[in-house]
């Protein structure tokens, strides 16, 4: 019975002709969580559980070694945290952010094979708890390994705010070298974790030919191939998928086959040396992103008074409700800058097909053509905190600075 077990008991589960063993985690809703020696929990009735002892304590964080072959490039890991750097807390059965760089390091001792490695940790978090200062810590702290010599920079990030924190960097970052931005959907003690296959392939393209800003993840749900996607136009488009990360609007900068780790890049993809390294990194933290539905008051607009920007994401070409019209009008000669972007993701902004369109643009709302609605926000950051004069602001906005407007709609 659970009543005598403790978070950490190695545990017998038998059901009829069947018999598991795992480690015991907790007790919900009247079921065992039970984490099974193939690494999946399971639910198990608490009356069928027999304790047969203690699980093993987890070997301490570096009880590996990294071979570092100085005939190898260098590369930099920096480290913020999230599911890559993650493991099983058996208190509670949550995935914990624990790992610091030198720990992945230590537990993928492959890496040792494409490149040499130095470390520094800038934040330990998981990405909801991501915020702009750590972007701009984050963006110095790459700044500073590229001025230091390093042939290319790995940042472990989680997956959820992942692509946010590429396009923050990439507006304030100008590289010479490759910065990769990776994570993990799957925490490392999970079977079908795909920690391991997506850093490798992010050390083989950090020490390739690309000269920006990427997100590497898989491309397909196999363990076959993992995608290159430039910073801003990448997306975590499911919840938990593998390949939950996709290119908008334009095809991946390229790929890395697994296990040959060979690395292919589409003539789009900007390459090593093609950037004199440089740092801004001056952010306008006063803007906000607000999705439109129908029915949406427009009161709610003054709760953004006082804001320097604001980016919406409005439905189709990018509209909103009629009786919105003179709120943003009112923010707008407040001084608030207004960005309109599409819900729709796919295609641009224009409004001057509709009447409603064409009075948004009359009221002074700013068409973002087909930026997607979070990198429009991390760029209105980056635009207000680095030019003051409105109107230059407005065009800037419009212009594409690091590969965040397409020319052309997919």
């Amino acid at each position: 019975m659970t009543e005598s077990l403790e978070a950490g008991d190695r545990v017998r589960y038998a059901n009829g002709g069947t018999a598991l063993t795992g480690i015991y985690i907790a007790e919900r809703d009247g079921m065992a969580v039970i984490k099974l020696d193939s690494g999946y929990n399971i639910g198990a009735s608490p009356e069928k559980l027999e304790r047969v002892g203690r699980a093993a304590p987890q070997p301490p964080a570096g009880a590996g070694i990294v071979i570092q072959d100085p005939a190898l490039p260098e590369l930099s890991i920096i480290s913020t945290g999230g599911t890559i750097a993650s493991r099983i807390d058996y208190r509670t059965g949550a995935v914990t952010s624990q790992f610091s760089a030198n720990d992945i390091l230590r537990s993928i001792p492959e890496l040792g094979d494409i490149a040499r490695y130095r470390d520094r940790q800038v934040a330990s978090i998981l990405s909801e708890n991501m915020r702009p200062a750590i972007w701009q810590a984050l963006a110095r702290a790459i700044y500073d390994e590229i001025r230091h010599g390093t042939s290319g920079v790995i940042v472990t990030h989680g997956t959820d705010t992942m692509a946010s924190s590429a396009a923050a960097v990439r507006f304030m970052l100008r590289t010479p070298v490759p910065v990769v931005f990776v994570g993990s959907q799957r925490s490392a003690d999970r079977p079908s974790s795909d920690n391991a296959m997506n850093t490798l392939c992010s050390a083989a393209v950090a020490a390739g030919d690309l000269g920006e800003v990427a997100v590497v993840m898989h491309a397909t749900t196999n363990d076959d191939r993992c995608a290159v996607h430039r910073a801003t136009r990448v997306r975590k488009m499911h919840t938990s998928r593998r390949d939950a990360f996709q290119s908008m609007g334009m095809a991946p900068l390229g790929s890395v086959d697994y296990p040959s780790l060979a690395v292919t890049l589409s003539d789009e993809a900007v390459r090593r040396g093609a950037e004199e390294p440089g740092l801004h990194d001056t952010l306008e933290e006063r803007c906000a992103l607000l999705q439109f539905y129908p029915g949406m008051p427009p009161g709610i607009l003054d709760a953004f008074e006082g804001y320097a920007g604001l980016v919406i994401a409005g439905t189709g070409l990018g509209h909103v409700a009629t009786d919105w019209i003179p709120k943003l009008r009112d923010r707008i000669d407040d001084g608030t800058t207004v960005v309109m972007t599409s819900q729709c993701l796919h295609g641009r902004v224009c409004d001057r097909v509709y009447n409603t369109g064409r009075d948004l643009l009359r009221a002074g709302v700013i068409e973002g053509e087909d930026m997607l609605p979070e990198v429009a926000l991390v760029k209105l950051m980056w635009v207000l905190g680095n030019e003051p004069d409105p109107e230059r602001a407005g065009v800037l906005m419009q212009t594409d600075l690091a590969g965040e407007i397409r020319r052309r709609s997919i």
